[in-house]
């Protein structure tokens, strides 16, 4: 079947998202589906990819968001998805897109929302007033709209579960489990940043205000000050990087910028001693499973869903400097086999052909969905009940109702 995905948001230093679309598209693929890509951009371009046609819409860059921009144009973009006919409607942007689910409802093509952010995590730092009640109706909206709410963390599916919201299911993402993993650790790349006696921590993430990279940045102030030699590597680009730039300015920080190549941000995070991703909204958090399948333990913030990814093979702190600093303590503490072994065990539970069958599960198209649809009649409902990387408590195994 024909599966069209919509995206809004999406530049080149979106990587986490660039990367959750990518290897989703490519695994459509090898399973036998026509994956189409419709993203915003420059100007009109039309190509072939290993994840399928990707499709740009001229669109309008958002003034102070780091060059992020915003298919608009309703008229335009339902004339190109006319064209397309898809069978199969996947959209990660309900901010802008959410009209795009009754469109599909109109035409009966099936539609899925994916969830890749905390609502009522950035109306607050937007600074929305009563953000909680604002993104309760926003999300009730988004369930009425779409046949599937997707979401690929307990912690993401929460504000719709609070709702009262049943057409949900929860698929963590994946990792790429061969271009990121420790035999990528290279002393000449560690020594660009740091001497052999210093400790590298890494910041790798967008520097935008949902990040929280100056909690980075201050911790380092921080451990300097309890004469811990530590230094920071910042790769990423962003609104907040000159704001940072001053901000570090009488510290050890190295802005390395936005890395493209993926096997350069391999051989950083397998080379550093600790990451921290401080993010208060983190709904998933590719970098942070990244520099685990690199070895490279973690320090998150407590209030995000990081936690729930990273478990035991990191440390969740409160969003404080001070907090990330004593988190960052907390991991050197521990034997560096035995906290680099941990992190890679951790990551090893996320491998992206399991997410593709989570996501094409929800899809209702793998054979055995599908065939279970046909003997339930086309207007079934299935709900699959796709398990979560497996701990010592859960053994489930996917069951259709």
């Amino acid at each position: 079947m024909r599966i069209v995905r919509l995206a809004n948001f999406v530049t080149t230093h979106s990587s986490g998202l660039r990367t959750a679309l990518r290897n989703l598209g490519e695994g459509y693929q090898r399973a036998g589906h026509e994956a189409v890509l419709i993203v915003p951009g420059r100007e009109r371009t039309d190509r072939m990819t290993s994840q399928g046609r990707v499709i740009t819409m001229p669109s309008a860059p958002l003034p102070r968001t780091g060059g992020h921009r915003v298919m608009t144009g309703r008229r335009k973009l339902a004339e190109l998805l006319e064209s397309l006919e898809p069978d199969r409607l996947e959209v990660s942007d309900r901010a802008t897109l959410g009209w795009t689910g009754l469109w599909a409802r109109r035409r009966g093509v099936r539609s899925m929302m994916v969830s890749h952010e905390s609502l009522a995590g950035l109306l607050g730092v937007w600074g929305v007033p009563k953000r909680d009640s604002v993104a309760d109706h926003l999300n009730l909206r988004t369930a009425e709209h779409f046949d599937q709410i997707l979401c690929t963390t307990a912690f993401a599916a929460d504000e719709f579960r609070r709702v009262g919201v049943e057409n949900l299911t929860e698929v963590p993402l994946g990792v790429d489990l061969d271009v990121f993993h420790p035999d990528r650790a290279d002393p000449a790349v560690r020594e660009r940043f740091a001497r052999p006696d210093e400790l590298l921590v890494v910041f790798c993430s967008r520097l935008s205000p949902a990040k929280r990279p100056e909690l980075a940045v201050d911790a380092i102030g921080v451990l300097r000050n309890q004469k811990v030699p530590a230094v920071l590597a910042v790769a990423g680009d962003g609104a907040r990087r000159t704001a940072l730039a001053y901000r570090a300015a009488r510290l050890p920080v190295r802005f390395a910028g936005h890395i493209a190549d993926r096997s350069a941000v391999a051989t950083l995070l397998a080379s550093a001693d600790v990451v921290v991703a401080p993010g208060p909204v983190e709904t998933f958090g590719l970098a942070a499973l990244e520099a685990l399948a690199c070895g490279t333990p973690v320090v998150v913030n407590a209030s995000s869903a990081l936690p729930e990814v990273v478990a035991d093979a990191g440390v969740a702190v409160a969003g404080t400097a001070e907090a990330v600093a004593e988190g960052v303590r907390q991991l050197i503490d521990r034997p560096a086999k035995e906290r680099r072994r941990a992190a890679r065990e951790r990551a090893e539970q996320f491998g992206w052909q399991r997410a593709v069958d989570g996501f094409l599960r929800a899809h209702h198209a793998l054979p055995e969905v599908a065939a279970a649809v046909a003997r339930k009649g086309p207007g079934a409902i299935l709900r699959p009940a796709v398990p979560r990387p497996a701990t010592p408590d859960d053994a489930t195994t996917p069951r259709y109702a």
